[in-house]
C-alpha cells in the first residue's frame, strides 16, 4: 500500500518548491525532492538530505511515472506550467496519485481541466491547479463569501503587493506565457480588451489607495470553473508590475530565519448577489512563501479525505473554502483573514442593501463597493 505521507514535490530546488519542501517537513508529512537537474536537486541545503531525489524531464512520460509511483500526491512548483502541469498531472492520474500545482498562468489550468477532468474521476483521484497565492487565495476569498450559493452578479478581485521582486522561475514563465488573457464577461469567459482597464482602488492597510490594472491570472479559470458570475474583474495594482519589467530589479532575498522576503501583499475580494454585497480579504507577507501553506493544506486534505469528491477541480470546489482559509490564519505564517461589514455597492448596483462580508480588514474603497 502506497505510505499515505509520502508527497512528490516536482521543482523542489526552486525557490518556491524549498518553502513547499519545509512546510511539508513541518507537517510530519515526508517529502520526496524531484525535478529536471539533478545537480540542483544535489544542491538542496542540508536540513533536506536525508530526503529522497528523483530526477525526470517533462518530456519522458514513461521517467515521470517511475518518478511518481509511490507518492500519493504530486505537487508541481515547477514553473513555466504551460510545459510541464499536463505530463506531470497525467503521470500522476497514471500512477494513482493527486495533483497540485501553484501555477498563475492561464492556459495551463484551462488544459488540466480540459484533459484529466474524465481520467482523474475515473480513477478516483483529485487534480487541482492553482492551489497558490496566485489563483487559490483568491478563488478560496470568493468562495468562503458566497457562503454556498452557487453564482454572482459581479466579482472583483484586487491584488495587491508594495513590491515585486520576482524569481528566476516568474521571468521564465513571463516570456513563455504570452497567451490572450481571459475574463468573465456577460457570463462568458471573453479575452481581456486591450488596452487593459484601468482604475484606482483602496486596499486595507498597508497598501492604502493604488493605480490598479485589469490583469487576470489564474483565479479568473479556477472562479469560473465552479462559480457562475455575470461578470469578473481581477486587478493588480501598478507598483510592483513596474518591478517586473525592471530587469535591474533582483530576486527575493531573505529577511527572516524561514527565508521570507520583506514583501507584503493583500487580496482583495468584492462579491454582489442582487442587493447583498459581500468583501473578503487576506493580508501578509512574500507571496512565494505563503505558497507553501496553501498547496501543503490542499495536499494534506487530499491525504485525509476532507475534499469534495474527484475529477478536475478549483480549490474552492475541491475543499471547504472557509476551513481552509480558518487553518491558514491559525498557522505560523501570519497571514490575515478577517470580516468587516459594509453597506458599500458595487459599480452598477443600484439598489444598495445589507452587506455581509467573512473576510475584510480596513476600511471598504471610496470608489469601489
Amino acid at each position: 500500500m502506497t505510505p499515505p505521507e509520502r508527497v512528490l514535490v516536482y521543482g523542489a530546488a526552486g525557490h518556491t518548491g524549498r518553502f513547499v519542501v519545509d512546510e511539508l517537513v513541518r507537517r510530519r508529512l515526508t517529502p520526496v525532492l524531484a525535478g529536471r537537474s539533478a545537480d540542483r536537486l544535489a544542491a538542496m541545503p542540508r536540513r533536506h538530505a536525508g530526503l529522497e531525489r528523483r530526477v525526470a524531464s517533462v518530456d519522458d512520460a514513461d521517467g515521470l511515472l517511475r518518478t511518481v509511483a509511490g507518492c500519493a500526491v504530486v505537487i508541481n512548483c515547477a514553473g513555466p506550467f504551460l510545459d510541464t502541469a499536463l505530463p506531470l498531472a497525467r503521470a500522476a492520474v497514471g500512477a494513482g496519485a493527486h495533483y497540485l500545482d501553484v501555477t498563475a498562468e492561464q492556459p495551463a489550468v484551462q488544459a488540466l481541466y480540459d484533459a484529466l477532468d474524465t481520467p482523474a474521476r475515473a480513477a478516483g483521484l483529485t487534480v487541482v491547479p492553482a492551489m497558490a497565492f496566485y489563483g487559490g487565495l483568491a478563488d478560496l476569498l470568493v468562495t468562503a463569501a458566497l457562503d454556498g450559493a452557487p453564482s454572482a452578479d459581479e466579482v472583483t478581485v484586487a491584488i495587491g503587493l508594495d513590491r515585486w521582486w520576482p524569481t528566476a522561475g516568474t521571468r521564465r514563465t513571463g516570456e513563455r506565457n504570452t497567451a490572450t488573457r481571459l475574463v468573465v464577461r456577460d457570463g462568458v469567459l471573453t479575452a481581456l480588451t486591450a488596452p487593459a482597464p484601468t482604475r484606482e482602488w483602496t486596499y486595507p492597510a498597508p497598501l492604502g489607495t493604488r493605480s490598479v490594472v485589469e490583469l487576470p491570472l489564474s483565479e479568473v479559470l479556477t472562479i469560473d470553473r465552479h462559480v457562475q458570475v455575470g461578470d469578473l474583474r481581477s486587478y493588480l495594482n501598478t507598483d510592483p508590475l513596474d518591478d517586473l519589467h525592471d530587469d535591474t530589479t533582483p530576486p527575493p532575498s531573505a529577511t527572516d530565519e524561514r527565508g521570507r522576503s520583506a514583501q507584503r501583499f493583500v487580496v482583495d475580494v468584492v462579491v454582489r448577489r442582487g442587493s447583498d454585497t459581500r468583501r473578503a480579504t487576506a493580508a501578509g507577507r512574500d507571496i512565494y512563501a505563503i505558497t507553501a501553506p496553501i498547496v501543503v493544506e490542499g495536499a494534506v486534505r487530499l491525504l485525509d479525505g476532507r475534499h469534495h469528491g474527484a475529477g478536475a477541480l478549483a480549490p474552492g470546489a475541491a475543499f471547504d473554502a472557509a476551513d481552509v482559509l480558518d487553518a491558514l490564519a491559525a498557522g505560523e505564517d501570519g497571514i490575515e483573514v478577517s470580516g468587516t461589514p459594509t453597506s458599500r455597492r458595487l459599480p452598477g448596483d443600484q439598489t444598495g442593501g445589507r452587506t455581509v462580508t467573512r473576510a475584510a480588514a480596513g476600511t471598504p474603497p471610496a470608489d469601489a463597493p
